[in-house]
This record gives C-alpha cells, structure tokens and sequence, in this order.
C-alpha cells in the first residue's frame, strides 16, 4: 500500500523527498473567482455555490439556534459526556496557556512599559464536513477563542446534503457556546467570513482546517482579516517506528489520518526492515476492512511512503524535512527522541499516545500546520485570537536620560519634526 524509498546509505538520506502539491495556477484561480463572487452577490452566491458543491439547496444559510438546542437534546448520553469532556480538556489547558499583563521598566532609562492582550471582538471558526462529520474541529477552534474572550464566535460548516449540517456538530457547537452557525462551506465560506455577506457578519479572525480550497482561500483573505500562519490543509502524520510498538497499532496509526481523505500525508520511517514488512503487511490487511477505504486510498496513493534510512538520527532528519502535522514516536524512549524533533505540529510518544488522542482530548488544539509549514508556525492557540498592546510611559528624568539619542537619531534619519518634539520638552524641564 505504501510506496518505498529507500535512503540507507546515502549522504542526504532527506534530499528530494516527494510532496504533495496543493497550490498552483489552477486550484488559485478557482479560489479566486468564488472569492469575487462571494463578495459581489453576498448571500446569493453562497446559496448557488452550496447547491451546485454540496447538493443541499438553502433558502437561508444561517442555522437557526433552536437546532443547535435539538441537536443536543437528541445526542446520546454517552456522546454528551464525550463532548463536554472534550471541551473540558481544551478549555483547561487554553487556560493554562493564557498570558497576563507584564510591566517592565528599564533600569537604565527609566522607561515605563506595561504590556497588555485584548480579544478580537468576533472570530470564524472554520469546520469542514460533507465528506464527514467533525465536532471535535468545532471544539478545538471555538473553545479556545473562548477562553482567549473573543465576545462573538460563529461557525461554518458544510452541509451534509439536502439534510444539511451533522446534529452531532451542532450539538457540538452548543456544548462550545457558539453563538452563530452557518451551513456554508469550502472557500465561499473564508469569503463570507473575511467580507460579510447579508447575513453573515465579517469576523477578525479566521481559523479550522479544510481542504486545499479552503487552505488557499484563507491564505488569499489574509491581511484583510487575521488568518494564523499555519497552512491547516489535508491531514499528515509520519510515523517513526524502530519495533517496540505492535505492528498492528503502527499501522492503524499510519493510516487513521488517512481516514480524512486525499490530499494528505501518511509515511512510514523506520530502520528496520523487519518492521518495514510487519507494517506494511498489517497496513494491507487494515485498510481492506476498513469502512472508509476509498478516503484511505486516496491518501496513500499519491502521498503514501514507507522511508527505510540507516538509524534513527536519519529517521528524525527526514522528519524533520517534512514538517508533518503530526510525528508519532513509536520508539524506544520516545520522550528524550522527542527532544531533538525540530520541525511538527505535534509530537506523539510512545504506544499508548496515539496521534488520535489530539484529535479529541488530549487538550491542545487539533488545528496543526501542513504542508510544511511546521517549519515556522505552530498549533492554534489563545495566541491566535489575542492583540498584544503595549503602553509606553516616560517621565521628566527618563526623558532627560535617552532625549539627546532620541534627537541624535531623529536627525540621522532626517526627520526635524520628530527630534523637535523632544527638543522642546527638554528645553522646557
């Protein structure tokens, strides 16, 4: 099921590693057009756009909040609870993670500084569906613009068909306390969001994974609202396995972000060629029962690897190249190899911390960076959704201190209006 590449011996054992491409002209362009269409007929667009892509035809895209009360009431008791526990989880350690005003103040000019976070008012939530259901994208996206205190969260989310959105999302959305659902999906959505229509407000910040469509889209509309660097496409993860973990558990984890469907990344590492069989052999025989086969095939068909390199120092480079979403550990010590892991989104040790942990419970959010870009960006936080302002306060002494650099610079650069406002400040003390 997966494709070989066989590194041992070689100098670059990460040179030239196949990835999947997601951009280019044509995706771009498409995203384009449903962007200026979004923008220039509002509403009309989006209901025309999720007729002709998701086959639910809408009189009006905005799910009205007595759903979202239905669909809790008809959820299953043990599914409730599973919910609530998930949003338990990511609301503790959010807040855990929640900065508070600092005040510094130099000991050598005197400068007063005190540091401050505010919230965005109104953030957008993005949740795929369609394909499937995601209430766990509802909670790791809504929950932490929560506790960041973003007074206004709304959510988008792709009909299922003509019977619209999944209950088990909305009734994740009530559990999150969202207060706007709208059944739109793909880029028509991040347009609606980053623009407003006549029905949905435009929001300040845009975060949730999606496919390539909706990946660009958000990459097209940034700058005109807030968008986190992360490129949260299809799903990835890389294993690295040495033969301390079960076969069989290896492979379900190479092949559970699978599930999502094509565009993604499942690679399997590892230095043993026993392994390699075992693995592979058991990926095989997984796959040909699994329920969402074709979704799993998809994936390992045009970005499925079996890497065999010469130890584990050649392991963590070629992870390392990847930047992969997710990185399971399956190895020996698995925390101290953690350690020299440069470039993830998450990093998941041992048998017992499977990546699908972090899908649901583990508490920090699923929304991770692909496609590389674990190089330079980092999971969704509270970060994300908070401003940092900072207030400056000088006095008549430290004015005296650091004004002869400020009006020494000022008129380096030119700029006699700035070195005269502190001129004459100094001249009057």
């Amino acid at each position: 099921m997966l494709s070989i590449l066989d590194r041992r011996n070689t100098a670059d054992p990460a040179g030239d590693l196949p990835r999947p491409v997601l951009d280019g002209d044509e995706p771009t362009e498409v995203v384009r057009g449903i962007i200026e269409s979004v923008r220039a007929d509002g509403d009309a667009a989006l209901i025309e756009l999720t007729t002709r892509f998701d086959g639910a035809h809408l009189d009006d895209v905005r799910v009205p909040t007595d759903d979202l009360d239905r669909a809790w009431e008809q959820t299953a008791p043990v599914l409730q609870r599973a919910l609530e526990a998930a949003v338990a989880s990511v609301d503790a350690y959010h807040r855990h993670q929640m900065r508070t005003s600092s005040e510094f103040v130099n000991p050598t000019t005197g400068v007063r500084i005190v540091s401050a976070y505010s919230p965005v008012r109104r953030a957008g939530c993005y949740v795929p569906g369609g394909r499937a259901a995601y209430p766990s994208t509802v909670i790791h996206t809504a929950v932490p613009a929560r506790v960041a205190g973003v007074e206004q969260v709304v959510v988008c989310v792709p009909p299922a068909g003509a019977d619209g959105v999944a209950p088990v999302t909305l009734a994740a959305a009530r559990a999150a306390g969202v207060d706007e659902v709208f059944a739109v999906g793909g880029a028509q959505a991040i347009a609606a969001l980053a623009y407003g229509t006549e029905t949905i407000a435009p929001v300040d910040v845009i975060c949730g994974p999606g496919n390539r469509y909706v990946a660009l889209a958000k990459r097209e509309v940034a700058g005109v609202v807030g968008v986190p660097s992360a490129f949260a496409g299809p799903s990835e993860v890389v294993v690295i396995a040495d033969g301390s973990v079960p076969a069989a558990e290896a492979a379900a984890d190479v092949i559970l972000q699978a599930e999502h469907g094509p565009d993604g990344l499942a690679w399997l590492i590892t230095w043993d060629e026993a392994v390699a069989e075992a693995v592979g052999a058991e990926i095989t025989a997984q796959v040909a029962a699994a329920p969402r086969r074709s979704d799993i095939e998809a994936t390992l068909a045009s970005a499925g690897h079996l890497v065999l390199v010469d130890d584990l120092d050649s392991a963590l480079a070629v992870s390392d190249r990847i930047a992969p979403e997710h990185l399971e550990l399956l190895v020996v010590d698995a925390e101290t190899v953690a350690t020299r892991v440069r470039n993830a989104g998450a990093v998941f040790c041992g048998r017992f911390s499977p990546a699908s942990v972090g899908d649901y419970l583990a508490g920090p959010s699923h929304v991770l960076p692909t496609s590389g870009t674990a190089r330079f960006s980092s999971a969704l936080t509270v970060d994300d959704f908070l401003r940092r302002h900072h207030t400056v306060t000088v006095d008549e002494t430290a004015l005296g201190r650091i004004g002869p650099d400020v009006i020494a610079l000022a008129e380096a650069e030119g700029l006699v209006a700035h070195a005269e406002s502190v001129r004459m400040r100094m001249g009057r003390s």
